[in-house]
């Protein structure tokens, strides 16, 4: 049997099946077959098992798909197995979102273009674009959740994070900051463009993958309090009035409380969340931490929160070139770290030409 360029979706649930195959046909091409139906001549790269109704038949796929060495993403009923990796398979709860399980998928697609570079090789900007759509969806959902008042979980996060580990891995962070500049919801732009940042500056640091999971994660819920702000004035055009003002600035202790309210988010990101305004000399919010009260962490989600912000385009402004926005964070120190802003031009602006964005 050869090995193709697809993905296998084998399903007892054709709705879902359909769904998933039309996002991941964004990148790969992708077939569906039922459970009944026998393991494709061409073999697949990567396949999902989806087989709920029937525990052994589901047993005999995986099976079948490990000793065809395809990687595979199961999806269980069976509590036991949740979160289980056997060799190159993986495993979800059936009734987990499908951003989590399309952001997993997506995880071995690109576990699998790294092995083997003639699988699965799709351009680098169409790429990004698709993994931006999957994290977008990701983030939206969080926030609609933090909104409405639901369940947030960290499940969720880890999957989005996942994914943007991967885009800045395999395209680079300026073409990640080109693919989610095509999205519209600024907020969610803004979450994902300062991801992408710190995930950029831990691995330009060497920090081990589960500390860039730890700073990427951060950076992309630290604005999660904007969503109990309201709309007119998180949207609104011009400068906010002193009031308005006093509203934006209760966020950061808005996010860090919908997050502690959940099970399962970690004291380091619950300080991203809350102190991302803080400053060195105590001149920040909401609790006016100064010096070495600080975390590491929470300096390093904060120059990527500064540059991403001045460097987008806003209603009210235009967007600052890169280095000019590096320079005027220069001049903001002792506010910020100093060190941390010299790493972050060394390891982040360098791979980000102001003339591709500008």
């Amino acid at each position: 049997m050869t090995q193709t360029n697809t993905v296998l979706i084998v399903s007892d649930r054709p709705q879902l099946a359909a769904l998933l195959a039309r996002a991941v046909e964004n990148v790969v091409a992708c077939r569906c077959i039922e459970p009944s139906e026998p393991l494709p001549t061409a073999l697949p790269a990567v396949a999902v098992v989806d087989v709920s109704r029937n525990a052994a038949l589901a047993r005999a796929w995986v099976a079948r798909l490990h000793a065809s060495r395809i990687a595979t993403l199961q999806l269980t009923n069976k509590a036991d197995a949740i979160g289980r990796a056997v060799s190159a398979t993986r495993t979800l709860r059936a009734d987990a979102p499908r951003t989590v399980v399309l952001a997993t998928l997506f995880g071995l697609i690109d576990s699998r273009r790294t092995r083997e570079r003639p699988v699965l090789g799709v351009a680098t900007a169409a790429r990004a674009e698709s993994l931006a759509r999957v994290a977008d969806a990701m983030i939206t959902r969080v926030f609609e959740a933090a909104g409405a008042g639901s369940v947030l979980t960290p499940a969720e996060a880890d999957a989005g994070t996942e994914v943007i580990l991967e885009a800045i891995s395999e395209c680079g962070i300026r073409t990640w900051l080109e693919a989610v500049e095509r999205h519209d919801q600024q907020l969610y732009q803004h979450s994902l463009s300062v991801a992408g940042y710190a995930a950029a500056f831990g691995t330009g640091l060497g920090l081990p993958h589960a500390d860039q999971m730890r700073l990427a994660r951060a950076a992309l819920l630290h604005d999660l309090g904007k969503a109990r702000i309201p709309l007119a004035i998180l949207n609104k055009p011009g400068r906010l009035t002193p009031a308005e003002m006093a509203v934006m600035q209760t966020h950061p202790a808005i996010g860090a409380d919908l997050l502690r309210d959940q099970d399962g988010f970690d004291a380091q990101t619950l300080q991203v969340v809350r102190h991302h305004h803080e400053m060195l000399d105590g001149s920040g919010y909401p609790d006016g931490l100064a010096g070495a009260a600080i975390p590491d962490l929470v300096r390093l989600v904060t120059i990527c929160d500064i540059h991403s912000a001045l460097t987008e385009r806003r209603p009210y402004r235009d967007r600052l070139p890169h280095r000019q926005a590096h320079a005027l964070m220069l001049d903001m120190v002792p506010r910020l770290d100093a060190d941390l802003l010299r790493a972050f031009e060394r390891v982040v602006l360098h791979a980000i030409p102001d003339v591709a964005v500008a």
